[in-house]
């Protein structure tokens, strides 16, 4: 592998994988062309060669060039707290995340986001999707810190109006806040603008109808969260007599802008409902796994054409055990029932993991793909390694062999952000020890409540009933 100073982006750079994954899958002899941020040119190493006779070749032997991961659901401002949940049932929002959330200052959203964002390029995203953040200083915060690592993120701005039954002029607010939030972030190159609703009975359904009309019309993901929980879904049938996806769809907030995170517990008529949409679902496995009611069928997504992305909901920033988490999730609960041992096939959770990510965030017309024009996020991956030795099916190893350890170099717009796992141009390392000292403070100030307790006391608890 060529040391870092030869990915010099700031000239024309031809790079010559030994394997490039394009859309069908990955290939051998072909080269790609970065120039200014995107990729100039794509096609066979020799025809690339010929028409570039005075640009050096950066050869990368018995590597693999790939499309940056896209994490289609996270939360960057919950990085202090991500142990907090673990054991935790259900809900843990209410008594964790909120609580947490809301004591963070704008140094501490920076600092958590930023932490967040190093993680997530460490785990091979190169976007995140940013569900919106409950510190009431935090937006400025998430997108500064995007922008300090050089992440791609598509930022969330919370529009809840529950509570302001009434008061036009506060719900008016917001929906202008909402227009100069998406105007103001229109054409920033790493930050791109989107409007959240926490969850459909966080808001009246005129919000509903409003900011989804704003995302369509500007083109933007309109997020929330839906059927996640069946105690969501209780509260749901209880307040308004609908289910929260068939509240949208009530209200005409379900469009093509919407980008709906978790949707695990859909009836029939639901998956109609969103299949004739156009909405698009982050698919978290890792979060059904750790604490959710039921696991999302992703395979009957993907069979009835519904746009869709992996997310880790701010679980883990590993976007390789990402893949492995979907497909294993769908082999245990759809595969071992229906005798399907391909479950996807490899291919399906490496497409949804990048292009198909890419689709479901709407920022597809940009990146999540290796192609002419499309902003040079890509990642380059060590093939030599035991796993991939011999290498028969690149494709399944991907998904289930490859380890974030094997990712040599992240690149975000055409730049070199993570070299081996840490960045060059800024101090991974400060940011940590400053972390770890604003994160002791602030979750011993925060009114949390957990219900599991830490896995030593845990032990200790179980030991103490055993000899009782």
């Amino acid at each position: 592998m060529p040391p870092p100073e030869c990915f010099n982006t700031r000239q024309p750079l031809l790079l010559a994988p030994e394997w490039l994954m394009l859309p069908d899958g990955p290939h051998a002899d072909m080269g790609v062309l970065v120039e200014n941020g995107r990729f100039a040119q794509v096609g066979p190493l020799a025809a690339l060669r010929e028409a570039h006779p005075g640009l050096a070749t950066v050869a990368l032997p018995q590597r693999l060039l790939m499309p940056g991961l896209v994490d289609t659901h996270t939360h960057l401002t919950q990085s202090f707290g991500k142990a907090l949940a673990f054991g935790e049932p259900s809900e843990i929002f209410r008594r964790i995340w909120v609580p947490m959330e809301a004591t963070l200052d704008e140094n501490a959203a920076y600092l958590s986001a930023k932490l967040a964002s190093l993680e997530s390029l460490r785990g091979g995203f190169t976007t995140v999707v940013d569900a919106g953040t409950r510190s009431h200083v935090g937006l400025e915060a998430v997108a500064s810190a995007a922008r300090d690592t050089g992440i791609r993120c598509v930022l969330g701005m919370i529009c809840n109006d529950g509570g302001l039954e009434g008061d036009e002029a506060a719900a008016r607010r917001i929906l202008d806040d909402a227009a100069t939030f998406l105007a103001r972030l229109e054409h920033d190159p790493l930050v791109h603008p989107s409007l959240a609703i926490s969850i459909p009975e966080a808001a009246s359904d005129h919000m509903l109808r409003a900011v989804a009309a704003l995302t369509l019309e500007s083109g933007r993901r309109f997020q929330t969260h839906v059927n996640e929980h069946l105690a969501a879904v209780e509260r749901s049938l209880v307040a308004r007599g609908l289910r929260p996806l068939e509240v949208l769809h009530a209200c005409g907030a379900l469009n093509a802008s919407a980008l709906l995170a978790h949707a695990t517990l859909l009836t029939p008529r639901e998956i109609g409902l969103l299949r004739d949409s156009g909405a698009a679902v982050a698919y978290n496995p890792v979060a059904s796994q750790w604490k959710g009611n039921a696991v999302l069928d992703a395979g009957l997504l993907a069979m009835l054409g519904v746009p869709f992305g992996l997310g880790t909901d701010g679980t883990r920033a590993d976007g390789l055990r990402l893949m492995d988490a979907a497909e294993a999730t769908q082999r245990l609960t759809q595969g071992l029932a229906n005798g399907d041992s391909s479950c996807g096939g490899g291919w399906l959770w490496l497409d949804h993991a990048t292009q198909g990510g890419a689709d479901a965030a709407g920022v597809g017309a940009m990146t999540g793909r290796i192609a002419e024009g499309l902003a040079a996020d890509f990642l380059i991956v060590d093939l030599d390694v035991p796993e991939f030795a011999p290498s028969w099916d690149l494709g399944w190893e991907l998904v289930r062999f490859a380890n974030r350890d094997q990712i040599e170099a992240v690149f975000v717009n055409g730049a070199l952000r993570l070299w081996k796992g840490w960045p060059l141009d800024w101090d991974a390392r400060a940011l940590m020890r400053e972390v770890r000292e604003v994160a002791r403070r602030d979750v011993r100030r925060a009114p949390i409540q957990r219900v599991h307790p830490v896995s030593d006391r845990h032990r200790a608890q179980q030991l103490a009933c055993a000899r009782t």
